[in-house]
């Protein structure tokens, strides 16, 4: 329960109807999109400005009370549960684009705007913002900019990272700092824009955001190619890649993703295959129609036994939805779907399949994997049953050494969905001791009394995947 001369503070800050204490409240803000993980807040607050998140932090900077900001909560890390109490903080009333510069070709947004919503607005202008999380039409722009969100486009465009040019961010003391701004060369100090992207919300509350925006593509092109074999499925990947192709997208789903996709979207998707690859090129129509074809030719070399080619701009964007509804297609089929995204060199992901599919095996679960075949990002998804606790101890298990297997082949634990809280065990596993050192140490000059999203990023033990029962 939080001091209630501070809770007069906070309600003196933003307005009596802008903090709430009440169950109801702390309740809704407990879990994020992350199954089985939940903490109650010791209250949640809606800020509408950066004067007032300053205010706010200066306040439980005196009271030494955490913090957890957060957008729509649409994370699959636990990355905004809070697991030490405190104060939740939603970005949501912060929600305006506040610029659209086009002779620098930048947006200026709060952290609050849902990613759609931005991306609609800037197409609308003729101009493109290429991170398309699939959680895009919940998730905003900074809970991408948080947790550094990739998509379907990244192999060719890069991720969120790549597009974040300038933040204002409050740190922990209430003290605002600006970083960048609208420069393409920028090279003053140590890259404080970067070194945010990505915090998770553990070394400052971020309020503004200056993008980089890009011309649209001029045409599109999308195919499916459906092979008998994975390691076909794999070869092509990296001989797409190896004859200097760079699609716009190029994803991956295994024959039990194909069969709920297929059932979830009826797409009439053949039920036999073992792989599929979806391939989107976009461009100058001449290189368009040129890369496709080129595509098709490695498909063929490497025994694709079917390949389709969308006649249409509905018929690709269905493709294309289909694929983002993947999560959605499995969820329905147990009460509980664990999505993780352990990633590998894309050379390595016919092995990295196989191995999940040997780990599913071996522990009795059941994983599909789907992902994004172009950098390697795979996410193999668990459905299973929450109140079912020794399966879920058997999913764990297998989890584990899926992370200890992607790193043996050269991968990482998480591709884009961040560490937060379930990731941290396995931290050390890909940076280190000597990693986790410098990290802890730049979370200490940034946050010395450890109230921002305390609990996440760093783990009290490694190799154990951490179950919160609190609240």
């Amino acid at each position: 329960m939080l001091d209630a001369t501070l809770t007069m503070k906070l309600r003196q800050i933003v307005g009596e109807k802008h903090f709430r204490d009440d169950k109801e409240a702390r309740v809704a803000h407990s879990y994020d999109g992350t199954p089985m993980l939940q903490s109650l807040p010791d209250g949640v607050i809606y800020p509408g400005s950066t004067d007032e998140v300053s205010a706010i932090m200066k306040a439980l900077s005196e009271y030494g009370v955490p913090v957890v900001s957060r957008g729509s909560g649409s994370n699959l890390c636990g990355g905004t549960v809070p697991v030490e109490g405190g104060v939740v903080m939603v970005m949501h009333r912060m929600n305006r684009l506040l610029e659209v510069d086009l002779e620098n070709l930048t947006a200026t947004v709060q952290p609050g705007m849902i990613t759609a919503a931005f991306t609609a607005h800037v197409e609308a202008l003729g101009l493109f913002y290429p991170p398309d999380p699939s959680s895009m039409k919940i998730s905003t722009i900074g809970g991408n900019i948080a947790e550094c969100s990739g998509g379907l486009r990244g192999l060719k465009y890069g991720t969120t990272k790549d597009y974040v040019i300038g933040l204002e961010a409050v740190l922990a003391s209430g003290e605002v700092i600006r970083t960048g701004g609208k420069l393409m060369k920028d090279v003053a100090g140590y890259d404080l824009t970067k070194l945010l992207v990505g915090s998770e919300g553990t070394l400052a509350v971020i309020t503004e955001a200056t993008l980089k925006l890009v011309p649209p593509p001029a045409s599109k092109k999308t195919m499916l190619a459906m092979f008998k074999d994975l390691y076909g499925a794999a070869r092509t990947v990296s001989r797409i890649i190896e004859m200097r192709i760079i699609p716009a997208t190029l994803e991956f789903m295994d024959n039990p993703t194909i069969r709920v996709v297929d059932d979830f979207a009826k797409l009439g998707l053949p039920l036999d295959m073992e792989a599929i690859l979806l391939i989107e090129q976009d461009g100058d129509p001449e290189t368009v129609e040129r890369d496709i074809e080129r595509i098709r030719e490695i498909c063929e070399a490497e025994k694709a036994d079917r390949i389709d080619v969308a006649e249409t701009r509905e018929q690709a964007e269905k493709l294309l939805t289909a694929r983002r509804s993947a999560f959605t297609a499995l969820a329905r089929l147990r009460p509980t779907t664990i999505l993780e995204d352990a990633t590998v060199p894309r050379s390595r992901i016919a092995d990295m399949v196989l191995r999940i599919n040997d780990i599913a095996q071996k522990y009795g679960v059941s994983i599909a994997t789907f992902g994004h075949a172009g950098d390697g990002n795979l996410h193999p998804t668990a459905t299973t049953d929450a109140r079912d606790k020794e399966e879920i101890h058997r999913v764990e298990q297998a989890f584990e050494e899926i992370f200890e297997a992607a790193i043996e082949l050269g991968g990482t634990i998480t591709g884009e969905h961040g560490v937060g809280l379930v990731k941290a065990p396995f931290l050390e596993w890909k940076v280190g001791p000597a990693g986790i050192a410098v990290m802890r140490g730049i979370k200490q000059v940034f946050d010395p009394q450890n109230l921002l999203n305390p609990g996440k990023m760093f783990a009290k033990e490694t190799r154990k995947r951490v179950v919160i029962d609190r609240g």
